[in-house]
């Protein structure tokens, strides 16, 4: 079951850099197969930490650093908000009103190719906060943060690192929370280097799919994959 769990961990870790937002909205529904909601948070957590360093590092002459403030900021002070309230609210319930949220976005999007949440300094705000909070909270903001963040336009490297360091300063808000709270046993302390080295490993493979797909078919690819993420949501919801 170790062996399985790593090698969806590194799937989902090449899936999430193919499709721009990282690999805790894809490895945490698989996580939850394995374990409790709560050490799933975390494993998948420290998945997403090192994948988001690999993806700094292969695209760091990308960052859009008046973007990053703009978004991060806010991302990182609800991400807070949301650590704190997880033993609080019904994470299903959330979840599912996500899931409609980037089902009607991405199948518009994908519909009207030319639509666009306007750009702006109130969209960046607005999305990092959400986007944030929703991480903090149930660990899978990154398609919210993917669908505002398609708004600027950004060429797929630039939107890469963007999105993976805005997800970076997110990650290391969360996570002492959630250890405070003591969501994760000792038993399981012992997959966090493997999870590091898989995360690496993915994040690389998936910069080199990235390569090679031009920047309208990214778009489309990121579009899908939030479309699916925002159906399984919903069925998870109302199953």
């Amino acid at each position: 079951m170790d062996i399985l769990f790593f090698a969806f961990a590194f799937l989902a870790e090449v899936a999430g850099t193919v499709a721009g937002f990282g690999s805790s909205t894809i490895a945490l529904p698989i996580a939850l197969f394995f374990f409790d909601f709560n050490t799933a948070l975390v494993l998948v957590a420290f998945l997403h930490v090192a994948g988001n360093i690999g993806r700094v590092s292969f695209f760091k002459k990308g960052l859009d650093w008046q973007l990053l403030t703009k978004f991060g900021v806010p991302s990182v002070v609800f991400t807070l908000i949301g650590a704190l309230l997880v033993s609080y609210l019904p994470q299903n319930t959330l979840k599912g009103i996500l899931g409609v949220f980037l089902i009607a976005y991405a199948g518009y999007s994908l519909w009207q190719e030319n639509f666009r949440i306007k750009a702006s300094t109130a969209t960046a705000i607005v999305g990092g906060g959400l986007s944030g909070f929703l991480a903090g909270l149930i660990g899978t903001g990154g398609a919210l943060r993917g669908a505002f963040l398609t708004a600027f336009g950004l060429p797929k490297e630039k939107y890469i690192a963007t999105a993976a360091a805005i997800a970076l300063a997110v990650d290391f808000t969360r996570l002492p929370v959630y250890f405070a709270e003591g969501f994760l046993s000792n038993q399981y302390y012992w997959y966090i280097p493997f999870l590091l080295v898989i995360a690496l490993a993915g994040s690389f493979t998936g910069k080199q799919i990235v390569k090679r797909f031009p920047y309208k078919v990214f778009r489309k690819i990121v579009l899908i994959a939030i479309l699916l993420i925002g159906i399984k949501f919903l069925f998870d919801w109302l199953v």
